[in-house]
């Protein structure tokens, strides 16, 4: 079982700031493209495939699968992955409360959210 360890708080700024709102609401959200559709991580207020459409902010299922990983042998040991939302866009993030030996690639994954030093909520993954 991985120990807990509380990350540093991120500093929010204007144009971040609706996704950490988001956060503290127990939401993951990400951007999409009004007049396309797709949908991107993280979320900008230009979508990256075009330029046509305004981006608005919406929130994941939470659901994901484990695109890949690997376990940091700091101190205290955690696992960096690329998780791949239901929608489609892969995030960098961290898993937590798991047994390490135990992680695969195609895993199922849910969002769930740890604080930080300031308090700020923020999403990262377990195993479903």
């Amino acid at each position: 079982m991985s120990e807990a360890r509380i990350p540093p708080s991120p500093t929010p700024d204007p144009s971040t700031l609706a996704f950490w709102e988001g956060a503290w609401n127990g939401q993951l959200l990400i951007g999409r493209n009004t007049k396309t559709g797709r949908v991107h991580y993280p979320p900008r207020p230009v979508c990256p495939f075009d330029d046509e459409g305004a981006v608005e902010l919406v929130p994941a299922s939470g659901r994901a699968t484990l695109y890949t990983f690997s376990i940091t042998r700091a101190k205290t040991p955690y696992v960096v992955a690329y998780a791949e939302l239901e929608e489609g866009p892969r995030v960098l993030t961290n898993i937590v409360d798991c047994d390490f030996a135990a992680l695969r690639i195609g895993q199922t994954l849910r969002l769930t959210f740890i604080e930080t030093e300031g308090g700020q909520p923020l999403p990262v993954f377990t195993p479903a």
